[in-house]
């Protein structure tokens, strides 16, 4: 018998429940959006790994064998993490599904990895249903109950409560995981540019990143927050992977809500919290209270913060933020430690990988030169990635030794990093680049403005490659909201080609897991002259 690892999730959590039974690593909060305290669910190690036993042992009862695949869809309950633990106990795969995935994307996700089951909420039900024809393999649904207003279990057949494996007592379930490389998971691409990408992550690399912590000085009193997805790789590596490797007492959301955003902080001493996308303009967009930098938050680790607001973000919140850049199929991460190198660079590689700006031809770009940003191991070896079954795709993700990962980037004379744009997402307006985080900080400083996202759609005239500015807008519930005042407030803080040709008024502005901004959606949704699409 192999002695254990704690490059293995099922051997960690085994092992820290031996050495720290009664610690209480994660906390999943319940603070109502009117500021009520409901009941917090609380997991210790020895509760990990208990209830993870016990749901391996029902999973292998229903026949999961060593290698097989199922599907986990769900927001943050602490069932998400005991599944986890489950399959690598197991020696099966998971695959994390964002919860509001619909239709054909949830049927190819799940046909595509061949889930024997999965294992969801039961607010993800009425839809798993509507598509189980499309996947004939899939034998059985084990369900998390919540407090969601949804139909009840019994209006469907053949779901199981997951609750009934937790509250059966089982005899300890060896450990099915060979090697820190056997493989735990499959996360799919958002599958912007075609079908979504199977990305397959070894046990070795969700332990690995909790050492991330460390690189980012996370101290021994650390209590980080998310509320983030755990579908999404940022959660995984930046809070869940921490807390489960170091003991630092991490607290979760369901799900991310930036108007209690700081009242989770306050109650719960939380000293750094992460967040992508577009969180941090949504944030920076709430009214501005007297009360905003008293919280408990000494660190903000972000990946995206428009340097456009980055000082008056930490000078508002009193934080620092700490920047980086990494992609779950990126093969490495870049960051820039707090006080280090210029504001809106996301940094420098980390310790074994090599980082460039190259062009199409695979030449380093001179500092200042738009190129994309590629990585590698610094040995020089060439980089690899695996897609779920795609070997053509896994191939022509590297190009010359080289990770290519479709971002659009720069370096300066003194090595330090940028991130420009999404390949084809730049806005070039009137022969100039638009940067969008300037439009968005004018917009999102605005009294009666909730949440923004600036975007490019074609000119009418369709001249090639240039883009009119589109801005999105969520009003603000009870503001006294004109577009016209928008618009005035543009012009006045703006230069005059930074000036959105539309403001499309919007509900809620389209976000994945990691909260970025769904721009597909809002052009789907963009027509000139519609009525909520308004010029100055």
């Amino acid at each position: 018998m192999r002695e254990p690892n704690e490059m293995i999730l099922a051997d960690l959590i085994r092992m820290r429940a031996e050495q720290q039974p009664d610690l209480d690593v994660l906390t999943f909060e319940h603070l109502s959006l009117d500021g009520n305290a409901t009941a917090d669910e609380v997991r210790t190690y020895a509760d990990l790994d208990a209830n993870a036993n016990r749901i391996a042992a029902g999973l292998m009862a229903k026949g999961l064998e060593r290698g097989d695949r199922f599907g986990l869809m769900m927001r943050n309950h602490p069932e998400f993490v005991e599944t986890m633990i489950a399959s690598s106990v197991a020696g099966a795969l998971y695959v994390p599904i964002d919860p509001r995935t619909r239709g054909d994307k949830l049927a190819y996700m799940l046909e595509n990895s061949g889930c024997r089951g999965i294992v969801c909420g039961d607010y993800c039900l009425t839809e798993v249903e509507a598509m189980r024809a499309q996947v004939p393999g899939l034998e059985w649904i084990v369900v998390v109950e919540s407090d969601d207003d949804t139909q009840a279990l019994s209006d469907f057949d053949g779901v199981a409560p997951l609750a009934e494996m937790l509250a059966t007592p089982a005899e300890t379930v060896d450990v099915r995981v060979e090697s820190p490389e056997d493989p735990l998971q499959i996360m799919y691409t958002s599958g912007t540019t075609g079908d979504p990408k199977g990305i397959v992550g070894a046990n070795f690399r969700f332990c690995a990143a909790g050492m991330l912590g460390m690189l980012f000085g996370y101290q021994d009193d650390e209590r980080p927050y998310t509320g983030l997805s755990f579908t999404h790789g940022n959660a995984q590596a930046v809070t869940l992977a921490p807390a489960l490797t170091l003991g630092r007492r991490a607290v979760f959301s369901r799900r991310f809500t930036k108007s209690k955003l700081w009242d989770v902080c306050r109650k719960h001493g939380c000293t750094s919290f992460s967040l992508v996308g577009g969180m941090a303009t949504g944030i920076y967009s709430e009214t501005a209270r007297d009360d905003d930098a008293d919280n408990p938050v000494r660190l903000v680790v972000s990946g995206g913060m428009p340097a456009a607001i980055w000082e008056s973000f930490e000078k508002r919140f009193d934080v620092s933020i700490l920047e980086f850049y990494g992609a779950m199929d990126g093969g490495g991460m870049a960051y820039k430690p707090v006080g280090q190198g210029p504001i809106g660079s996301f940094g420098k590689p980390m310790p074994g990988i090599e980082m460039k700006v190259l062009d199409e031809e695979g030449n380093e770009c001179p500092p200042g030169v738009l190129g994309e940003i590629s990585v590698r191991p610094e040995t020089g070896e060439d980089a690899s990635v695996e897609y779920f079954g795609n070997q053509e795709a896994s191939k022509k993700k590297i190009r010359k030794g080289w990770n290519r990962s479709g971002d659009v980037g720069h370096s300066d004379e003194e090595g330090w990093l940028f991130f420009d744009y999404r390949a084809g997402g730049g806005i070039r307006h009137n022969g100039d680049f638009i940067n969008p985080s300037f439009v968005e900080k004018a917009i999102a400083e605005h009294v009666s403005v909730s949440d923004v996202f600036v975007y490019g759609v074609p000119v009418a005239s369709g001249t090639p490659g240039e883009k009119d500015v589109v801005a999105a807008i969520v009003p603000a519930a009870g503001a006294d909201f004109t577009t016209a005042a928008v618009f005035a407030s543009c012009r006045e803080k703006l230069e005059p080609n930074f000036v959105p040709s539309y403001l499309q008024v919007v509900d809620e502005i389209p976000k994945t897991a990691s909260e970025k901004p769904q721009e597909r959606f809002l052009l789907e949704q963009f027509t000139p002259g519609a009525d909520n699409v308004h010029t100055e």
